[in-house]
């Protein structure tokens, strides 16, 4: 069997190869808060925050806070979830997370870019590259949730090789890692 024939499938697929994951730190927290502010709504990047809307300096203020939570340089954190920032040619654009859940060796992911990374291919590499981490650090299922109107997010998923199901109205993407894992997940 060809490498390519037994290969997971976001192995598979060209990938842009100026994509970097790092975990964030200080040096990177406000890099991506300037990403976050040009680029992106604060509901896109991390959790509501009660206020006007837009980015005021409470909502900031609570984007470090939320962030700063999540250090863990390249592992879980004390919150259970790692989040790396996205850069291209070191510029950051974005971030992408895995959360451990209930389930040992099954992990979540997220991932959020700013406006102009979107619909070039960043996306795709990134989540290729946390898929591979996911890997590193022993997970054999990772998931992914959105909504049904996030068609740009079901497609990238898809586009990595997730299988896609709807359960309670929300989209929920599974990316099997270990073919042992699926088996004995199903008896």
């Amino acid at each position: 069997m060809s490498k390519a024939e037994s290969a997971p499938a976001w192995e598979t697929t060209a990938v842009r190869h100026d994509v970097r994951l790092t975990p964030m730190s200080d040096d990177l927290l406000e890099p991506l808060l300037s990403a976050a502010v040009a680029e992106a709504e604060p509901g896109e990047v991390m959790p509501p925050v009660p206020g006007p809307a837009g980015w005021t300096a409470a909502r900031r203020d609570a984007f470090r806070t939320f962030y700063r939570s999540h250090f863990g340089g390249g592992q879980f954190g004390p919150a259970g979830t790692i989040v790396y920032a996205v850069t291209v040619g070191g510029d950051v654009v974005g971030g992408i997370r895995l959360s451990r859940l209930d389930t040992p060796s099954v992990v979540e992911t997220g991932i959020w870019l700013g406006r102009s990374a979107r619909g070039r291919g960043i996306g795709s590499a990134a989540l290729r590259a946390v898929l591979d981490e996911a890997v590193r650090l022993g997970a054999h299922l990772v998931i992914a949730r959105t909504t049904p109107a996030n068609r740009s997010a079901i497609n990238l998923l898809r586009r990595c090789g997730a299988i896609i199901g709807v359960e309670q109205g929300q989209v929920h993407a599974r990316f099997w890692l270990d073919e042992a894992f699926t088996t004995d997940l199903a008896g």
